[in-house]
């Protein structure tokens, strides 16, 4: 499976709330969330290993997702960069967040497995909508 794929069958299975199968596409010791900035955002949270993702997919049932559409995929050696639309609520607080063009940033070590990832998004507007 080449980087593309695997990141296609992550988003697959993200669309199937299969969080099992995208754990199985990660390195052991996956960086997710990596150079995030300090914030109060659960999902947003810099974390180790696939528990640490595992610990992600768990915050997200902090929203409630209206939309979500990749757009673009970008990919070079050990490099996928996904373009993303989300709409999304805060369940808690009822703010909602539109992003066009959120970036995922998908980084593979030698084995072919997900070893860093990222997004790069708005993070004020994701601040201020956990914000009551």
């Amino acid at each position: 499976m080449n980087h593309l794929q695997r990141v296609g069958a992550i988003y697959s299975a993200f669309g199937r709330g299969d969080v099992a199968d995208i754990l199985e596409h990660l390195a052991e010791d996956v960086d997710w969330e990596y150079g995030a900035s300090a914030s109060d955002v659960p999902w947003l949270q810099n974390r180790q290993g696939r528990q640490g993702a595992r610990e992600f997919f768990a915050s997200l049932a902090g929203m409630e997702i209206h939309h979500f559409v990749v757009k673009d995929l970008l990919v070079s050696d050990d490099l996928v960069v996904a373009l993303v639309d989300i709409d999304f609520t805060v369940r808690e607080t009822g703010k909602r967040v539109v992003q066009v063009d959120e970036a995922h940033i998908w980084r593979f070590n030698e084995d072919g497995l997900v070893s860093r990832f990222c997004h790069r998004l708005d993070t004020l507007a994701h601040q201020r909508a956990i914000e009551s």
